[in-house]
């Protein structure tokens, strides 16, 4: 039986007009968090990074509110077998 772990990449966008911020958060399995923005500005370049680390998208989720400007959320679930 192959036992997994899984991680959470959340990216989040905030904005108003021509003002805005991108942020990207990591969720690792042992329940830390690390602002992982600098690493990349778009979410593939943060996929490309994990599943060189071996982690597989396994679902995608967005939250869009925009009401007074644009709140956009995205969540990412990963996984990679246990070693």
């Amino acid at each position: 039986m192959v036992a997994w772990e899984y991680a959470l990449l959340v990216r989040r966008y905030q904005g108003q007009g021509r003002n805005f911020h991108v942020s990207f958060v990591w969720y690792g399995p042992d329940g830390s968090r690390k602002d992982i923005t600098a690493f990349g500005d778009t979410a593939i370049a943060h996929l490309n990074r994990a599943g060189r680390e071996g982690w597989e998208l396994v679902a995608a989720a967005e939250d869009v509110n925009n009401v007074q400007g644009s709140t956009e959320v995205h969540r990412y679930h990963l996984k990679r077998p246990l070693n």
